[in-house]
């Protein structure tokens, strides 16, 4: 949801890619946008620059990074707005629905069993 939200903001049309990772969205045909919370360092950043080689280019929106934000021809490094990750939920071990208290299903009257006076 995070990905999808961030796309929206940038411009980018949410679509991830099957096949690459970093791959959550595009603007263009080699423009892509990439999405993570994480703190990107530069050797995270290197590889990441290499796997997108010099004919496509990414926005990489992250919680943090630690270079120069244009060391990178290929790369946009930026940081994920606050205001976005504010509303996101975090640290829940489960997101499912709480179900206990449900109200209980309906007999069908067409599965219940026929009663006495119906045989006859």
């Amino acid at each position: 949801m995070l990905a999808e939200a961030v796309c929206k903001l940038e411009g980018f049309t949410y679509a991830p890619s099957d096949t690459l990772w970093w791959q959550h969205g595009y603007s263009t045909e080699t423009d892509f946008i990439y999405v993570t919370t994480q703190n990107l360092s530069l050797e995270q950043l290197e590889l990441i620059s290499e796997d997108v080689g010099s004919d496509k280019t990414l926005l990489v929106m992250c919680g943090a990074f630690r270079c120069n934000a244009d060391r990178f021809a290929n790369l946009t490094i930026k940081k994920l707005p606050k205001a976005v990750l504010k509303h996101c939920e975090w640290a829940h071990d489960d997101y499912s629905l709480n179900v206990q208290n449900l109200p209980m299903a309906q007999t069908d009257s067409v599965n219940a069993q026929p009663q006495q006076d119906d045989l006859f």
